[in-house]
Parts: C-alpha cells; sequence; structure tokens
C-alpha cells in the first residue's frame, strides 16, 4: 500500500462518458501462529461487470504463490478464484488493484411504481427470464431466517398499494435511523433476529436485516458485497487506506430491475458504490473464505484504499 505520505494521485472523473472512474487496492494479510501445511481459500474479489461497472484493469498478486490457482465464476455469476497452498507457511498476503468505471446514473426509486402486492403475484406467476432469477432471493438461506417478527417490522414501510421503490427506500431510511452502527455488536455469525432485537450491528447486519424483511413479504432481495468510497469533512486530509469493505441491498423491482439500496447510511445506491458480487448473504459472497491445517490461531489485518 502507498505511504500516507506520499499518495498515489487520484485518478479522475471521466465526466465526458458520464460514469466515475475509480482505482482500488485491497489488501489482506494474514498471520498465523505456527506453520500452515495445507490451506484451501475460495475469494470473491474480483469485481463483477454489471450493466452500470466497467472493469478495465484488474490484478492480484498472493505471496507465497499458490500450488494451484483456478478461476471460475459461481452459481450467481460472479468471479471467484479458488487457491490451494501446499507448502508450509505463516503468513499470507494477498492483494489486489482494480481499475473501474461506475456509471453516474442509476435507476431512479420514483421510476419502480410497481405496487409491491403486484411484485409478489409477478414472482409467483410470471415464467420470465427476470422472475426465475429473481426467485433465487427469495427464500430463506444460511445466513437470513424469515418470519413473522421481520414481516411486522418491515409493514409500516409497506402499506397497501404502496410502490417498491418508496416502500423499500422507506425501509431503509428507518434501518438507518432506528438502528445504531456499533463495530462491537455482532459478529459474523450474529442472527437477524438478534439483530432486530438489539438495534446495533454493522453493515453485514443492516444489509441481512433488510434482506429478511423484504423476502418475509415475499420480495427477492439479494446481498451485494463491494467498496464505500468516503469523502472526508472539508479541510480533513484524506487518509490512505480509510475506505472500507462494504454491503448493501438490491431489491427486485419487476422483470430484470434491481433498486441498489444502502440501510448503513440511508440513502439509494449511486456512484460512490462500487460493486464486488451478489448472492444470498455473506455466506455467498465473502472476500476470503477457507480451510487451514496446521495452526489454530489466525490474525487478519485489511486495507482498503478507493481513489476516485
Amino acid at each position: 500500500m502507498p505511504s500516507p505520505a506520499q499518495p498515489d494521485k487520484p485518478a479522475k472523473p471521466a465526466a465526458r462518458d458520464g460514469a466515475m472512474r475509480y482505482r482500488i487496492r485491497h489488501s489482506s494479510a494474514y498471520r498465523y501462529g505456527s506453520d500452515i501445511m495445507l490451506a484451501h481459500h475460495l475469494l470473491h474479489l474480483t469485481p463483477r461487470a454489471t450493466p452500470g461497472q466497467r472493469v478495465t484493469g484488474f490484478r492480484m498478486t498472493i505471496d507465497p504463490p499458490p500450488s494451484v490457482k483456478a478461476e471460475h465464476r459461481d452459481y450467481f455469476g460472479n468471479p471467484a478464484v479458488y487457491l490451494e497452498m501446499h507448502k508450509p507457511h505463516r503468513t499470507l498476503s494477498i492483494k489486489t488493484e482494480i481499475d473501474i468505471e461506475v456509471a453516474t446514473a442509476r435507476p431512479a426509486i420514483a421510476a419502480m411504481t410497481m405496487p409491491w402486492e403486484d411484485l409478489r403475484e409477478q414472482l409467483l406467476h410470471s415464467t420470465g427470464p427476470g422472475a426465475r432469477a429473481a426467485s433465487a432471493f427469495a427464500y430463506a438461506s444460511p445466513m437470513i431466517t424469515l418470519g413473522s417478527a421481520l414481516r411486522a417490522y418491515a409493514l409500516p414501510s409497506f402499506t397497501k398499494g404502496r410502490a417498491i421503490g418508496a416502500a423499500a427506500m422507506d425501509l431503509t431510511n428507518r434501518i438507518h435511523d432506528e438502528f445504531t452502527f456499533d463495530p462491537e455488536a455482532t459478529t459474523i455469525a450474529t442472527p437477524v433476529l438478534e439483530v432486530l432485537e438489539n438495534r446495533r450491528g454493522v453493515c453485514q447486519d443492516f444489509a441481512h436485516l433488510q434482506i429478511a424483511c423484504l423476502r418475509s413479504l415475499g420480495v427477492p432481495a439479494r446481498y451485494v458485497s463491494g467498496y464505500l468510497r468516503t469523502i472526508p469533512p472539508a479541510g480533513v486530509e484524506r487518509v490512505v487506506g480509510a475506505d472500507v469493505s462494504h454491503a448493501w441491498v438490491s431489491v427486485w423491482c419487476g422483470e430484470d430491475r434491481w433498486l441498489d439500496l444502502d440501510p448503513t447510511n440511508g440513502r439509494p445506491g449511486s456512484s460512490d458504490l462500487i460493486t464486488l458480487a451478489w448472492g444470498r448473504d455473506y455466506g455467498d459472497v465473502s472476500p476470503s473464505f477457507g480451510v487451514i491445517i496446521g495452526s489454530n490461531y489466525q490474525e487478519l489485518k485489511v486495507e482498503v484504499d478507493v481513489q476516485g
């Protein structure tokens, strides 16, 4: 990563094509208590191309080099990298550098006018490709349970006949206003119902909560992982490495239309959100998931730098 005293010159917005240009650096550094004799890792660190996002450059550096490296597309169409480490090692460094363009224009909430009850009926009865694709995101998943308490929390936003865009945005705002961002309150495994009860958590928790509420009403929603560009207050110098990995929600609005919503910040999707992958929940798109043999201690340090 570049030194905070001498950061790389940020990439500039590409005004002529209506997109923001970003350069993103992600560093994951593992340190183990003893030699790791064998390791398998599955990485979701390669950004996917979307209608509003174009990848113009990507590089991944792994140290020590893996014994096996295989690239593939997962069930949801996300780029994924599988690694095997056969030689003993006590550290592992995975670094990526991404050049990407993200469209500034986003689907408008006001354009998502289908009443949410009609959307649910379309999911049940349509045989079109949009509904078939959305159906994968309509049910409970390993990290997202459904139930009456979640439905009850969502219903004040989903009044009879309300447009899906307005209803989903209202739920986004309520989660932002009624829940407290607290990194100490939860872990990766904290159940959604516990988040609902305690009203505290982080972006992963709030995304899981909103998805659980939507699916409990019969509305498909997917979990999106990626990056958030942060802008320091006026007069405050930007700190390299201060940007973060992030998670948000994408709700189905009929046919092939999806609307990104960020409950952590209480706002719709924007060009500040850079997509890596999407799935049913965090477990489908964890940046790094693996099995190691040889140590019961692991320390992980992650740094993300988004320049744009």
